[in-house]
């Protein structure tokens, strides 16, 4: 078995990946940059490619929003054009005939968040409810005011990692947008810092300004909470099967761990979800990852609602499986994406869903 990475060389989940590679006692796989994939390198040919998380580089966030210039440090810019040219960047993957393990038209969809709502509500997924496209702050106050809605989460649609994203709430005398922008006269930037703006007229230019690169729209859904924290999961579905589990505990609406919320405990989730609610959540997780069938694992951030009687999917990453310090089975998740194409279940997977060239897909509606 002959495996190339697609990404950044001496990043963390290249080097996580290759150690599960060698451990496997396969040939250590080549490392494919990104950045000479988007300067024009001669794609693979042949083997088993993994295409990897392009973030994290500055060079390469360059080349996908093909700015002559780099982005200041946290700085939003050119989310739209980055995301155009990582599908660019798939396709030219694709172009040199291995075989991918995370289909580009599967990427596509889950970076872009309307397209991937999309998708799961016409599978019958549990989600929020969306709003129609808005283009600016008047368009989302007309549209939650006609929907009856008080609370929303306004996502960037082809952001990252809570990068951008306003928990919005409307109240009789104030508003009030819990996000990690940081505000400024020249630029959105994010940070590892949750603010909390109540000034209307600031609200709205954050808003407009990100308008521009596409906005998806949620429902604020109550999440069910473990003592005084609120509670969700990033699930990671490998080969249509839910292996590895996260708890995210926060004190605010935004749970990502990187903006210093805790690991909660997976097994007293599973209590409080009890042996009923959980089979039926990991089921839709199932169902998530049907909908991608060309793709070795996806990232499901999972909800349960308040009273516990209800789940939710908030998103599906493409790129979800940086998952560090959780075993199951004594593997880890790069670790155990390895065993499904070992052991032959990633093949045997693809098969009952339909995976390959053609366009239909077996269990999902979309």
């Amino acid at each position: 078995m002959r495996l190339t990475v697609v990404g950044n060389p001496g990043n963390r989940r290249v080097d996580m990946f290759t150690r599960a590679v060698l451990a496997a006692g396969l040939p250590q796989p080549e490392v494919l940059p990104w950045a000479e994939v988007l300067a024009g390198a001669a794609p693979p040919s042949g083997g088993l490619v993994r295409v990897d998380s392009p973030g994290e580089d500055p060079r390469v966030d360059r080349l996908l929003r093909r700015s002559a210039t780099a982005a200041r440090h946290g700085e939003l810019v050119g989310l739209a054009d980055a995301y155009a040219g990582l599908v660019d960047g798939m396709a030219r993957v694709a172009a040199g005939g291995a075989e991918l393990l995370n289909r580009p038209e599967d990427v596509a969809v889950l970076c872009d968040k309307r397209r991937c709502h999309a998708r799961l509500s016409a599978a019958g997924v549990p989600v929020p409810a969306a709003l129609p496209p808005v283009g600016g702050y008047a368009q989302l106050r007309a549209a939650m005011a006609a929907n009856g809605w008080s609370r929303v989460f306004v996502k960037p649609a082809h952001g990252s990692s809570a990068a951008g994203v306003i928990a919005f709430a409307v109240g009789p005398r104030q508003v009030q947008a819990i996000t990690t922008i940081e505000h400024t006269p020249e630029a959105l930037f994010n940070s590892l810092r949750v603010r909390r703006y109540t000034d209307e007229s600031e609200v709205a230019v954050i808003v407009d300004r990100l308008a521009p690169d596409g906005l998806h729209v949620e429902r604020w859904l109550p999440k069910a909470g473990l003592g005084d924290r609120v509670v969700d999961a990033r699930v990671l579905v490998v080969a249509g099967r839910p292996t590895h589990t996260v708890v995210r505990a926060a004190r605010g609406p935004l749970t990502n761990l990187h903006l210093g919320n805790a690991r909660g405990d997976l097994a007293e989730l599973r209590d409080a979800v009890g042996s009923q609610g959980w089979s039926a959540a990991m089921e839709t997780c199932e169902r998530v990852a049907a909908c991608f069938p060309g793709s070795l694992h996806v990232g499901v951030d999972l909800m349960f609602l308040v009273g516990w009687r209800r789940h939710a999917v908030a998103e599906v990453n493409a790129f979800g499986d940086l998952l560090p310090g959780v075993l199951v089975d004594g593997r880890d998740s790069y670790a155990e994406q390895v065993h499904a194409l070992t052991s032959g279940r990633w093949q045997r997977w693809r098969a009952t869903v339909g995976a390959g060239p053609a366009r239909e897909v077996i269990g999902c509606g979309a």
